[in-house]
């Protein structure tokens, strides 16, 4: 089954670029409607202001999964990046044809990857910012699988090493931490974790 993908770059080349070295690759299917994509493919420069309004209007337009490409990282956009839906960030140096495909799969299997330095700048922002409304977040109490689960991925362990470590099955895996994300009204695990880690869940 191959995975439908919006893409879209803020300039012309990029945009082709993606296009190009995505076309010939048998796990994904190029679309035009966003609404109809399992993820969308975004390529800025740089993660600012600018590129946040592009990732809301792609969630506007129907897209919840967002696999992002772009060249410098701003720590309050970051956050802002992730409550929008973006579950794997790539730095342009790195972003192979195989490690987009990578990302994209991961993403539409409903998980995420953020790079580790990434990830340890997402946590170490101030608690008393980028609050969800209606969450509950900081009066909800994680059971003691979840919070297992999602400690093991602070530690930036995949869905199959939580599974060996834990002795669960990676579908058990999946289904705690969509009950996690679902119930807090998060977007993908790396937003359940930062949330979970700033109110002193975990």
């Amino acid at each position: 089954m191959t995975i439908p993908v919006w893409v879209k770059a803020l300039d012309p080349l990029s945009q082709f670029g993606l296009v190009y070295t995505l076309g010939h690759r048998p796990e994904v299917r190029l679309i035009d409607d966003p609404e109809a994509a399992a993820v969308a493919l975004v390529a800025v420069d740089a993660l600012d202001g600018a590129a946040v309004q592009v990732l809301r209007a792609a969630t506007q337009r129907g897209c919840r999964r967002i696999v992002l490409i772009g060249s410098s990282i701003d720590d309050d956009a970051l956050m802002t990046a992730v409550q929008l839906g973006v579950a794997g960030v790539l730095r342009r140096t790195e972003a192979t044809g195989d490690r987009i495909v990578h990302l994209v799969l991961v993403a539409a299997a409903g998980d995420g990857n953020l790079p580790t330095e990434l990830m340890g700048r997402l946590l170490g922002q101030p608690s008393t910012v980028h609050r969800l409304p209606g969450s509950g977040l900081s009066g909800s109490v994680l059971s003691d699988r979840e919070t297992q689960v999602l400690r093991l991925v602070a530690d930036g362990k995949d869905t199959q090493e939580i599974a060996r470590e834990l002795s669960y099955s990676e579908r058990t895996v999946k289904n705690v931490l969509h009950d996690v994300t679902s119930r807090l009204q998060l977007r993908n695990r790396s937003h359940a974790v930062a949330y979970a880690l700033r109110q002193g869940l975990i």
